[in-house]
Order: structure tokens, then sequence, then C-alpha cells
């Protein structure tokens, strides 16, 4: 299993901007990852060059969003949807979506469960619950 470190995800990121801003061809998940990168035109300053994103540092006091996480959360989210896992993703998004007329604003705010999931889960000790985060998603879909 691929399991890459902060940095390889950084240069991926680097690497699929550069990739699209050449018009160059991409492979499936560098694509992927091109159109969420599209999508967020404030990180392409961060995503342009390579050396610095390696050296960047994000931390909430700074007030800044880190650019990598933010895009790898779409992707995440992109594959649950896609594989349906947990169970009942795929739906619970497509309702949200609906719901907010966009699909980027649903990812944020599936995001926002998701995150949520991750701080039960670590501060618990146990695993993450997946029906809990469904569900967290299908609430937001029906206020």
């Amino acid at each position: 299993m691929f399991q890459p470190n902060q940095s390889d995800v950084r240069r991926f990121f680097c690497a699929a901007y550069a990739g699209q801003r050449a018009a160059a061809p991409l492979d499936p998940m560098a694509a992927l990852a091109a159109r969420w990168i599209a999508e967020h035109p404030e990180y392409h300053a961060d995503l342009a060059d390579e050396t610095a994103a390696l050296q960047a540092v994000y931390t909430v006091e700074d007030g800044r969003t880190n650019p990598f996480l933010h895009l790898s959360m779409h992707l995440t989210i992109e594959e649950q949807v896609a594989i349906d896992q947990p169970t009942g993703m795929r739906q619970a998004v497509a309702l949200l979506a609906a719901r907010r007329g966009s699909m980027h604003e649903a990812h944020h705010e599936v995001m926002e469960c998701l995150g949520e999931m991750i701080w039960a889960s670590q501060r618990s000790g146990l695993p993450p619950d997946g029906l809990a985060y469904v569900e967290a998603v299908r609430r937001r879909a029906t206020r």
C-alpha cells in the first residue's frame, strides 16, 4: 500500500498544478487533483513554488488553511463517493450537493463532518465511526 509522506503529497499537488498549467497529459489521479486545484485559485501561488511548498508550515494560529490538506480532503471525499464507503456516502453527498446547488460547497461541508469524525476517533481512542459520519452528512442535507 502506498503511504505518502507530507513531502510526497505536496510534490504531487505541485506537479499536478504544473502539468495543468502546461496543458500536459495528466494521469487520472493528477487530472482529478487538477480539477479541484482549478476550483481553488487562492492556492495557486502555494502550488506554483514546490521548494516553498515543501518548507511551508500552516498553523491554526496563522489563520491560513493548509492547501495540501484541503485538496487531499477533496480527493478523499471524491474516493469515498466513488466507492460508496462508508456505505451511504454517495447518496448523502449527492443529497447535500443537490440541497446546496454545488458539489464544491457540499464537499466543504463534508470536510467538516470528516474532521469531526477524525477528531472524535482520536479523542476516544476508538476507530472512526463511518455510520456517524454519513449521518452527519445526511443531517446537513436536510437543513
